[in-house]
């Protein structure tokens, strides 16, 4: 198949085959006679992979770690195990920042009654202030 048709079928823009292809997440692709991508159905299904990962937080660099390991079908996958608690391990360290940050500016958007002067602004002051 070709770049558009393998872009079509992971649902990725074709830039983003492109892009993981320089990036050697995927291999080079064949050349047809003309000069074109030749794409096979395993290239269709890393590049599923690729973007699956992607969507469930993994980096580049952990997807083509994830890959490697894919590729040693003779291996345990305690590393790949390893791999997603990590993964698992950042998530719930920023679900807890992000509801960190969600109770502050909650309590400061309650303390501010939406009229009234700029400098007495609760949310302005609470930005302002040096808590260094």
């Amino acid at each position: 198949m070709n770049i558009g048709e393998l872009a079509r079928q992971a649902g990725v823009p074709i830039d983003t085959v492109r892009y993981y292809e320089r990036q050697q997440l995927l291999p080079t692709a064949a050349r047809s006679a003309g000069g074109y991508r030749i794409f096979g159905e395993q290239d269709l299904r890393r590049l599923r992979f690729i973007r699956r990962s992607k969507a469930l937080g993994f980096s580049l660099e952990e997807i083509s770690e994830l890959l490697a390991l894919s590729d040693l079908h003779q291996q345990d996958m305690g590393s790949v195990r390893e791999t997603a608690q990590a993964r698992l391990a950042d998530i719930e360290q920023r679900m807890a920042e992000l509801q960190r940050m969600h109770t502050a500016l909650s309590q400061l958007v309650d303390a501010c009654p939406g009229h009234g002067a700029l400098d007495q602004c609760p949310i302005l002051s609470a930005l302002t202030e040096d808590n260094a």
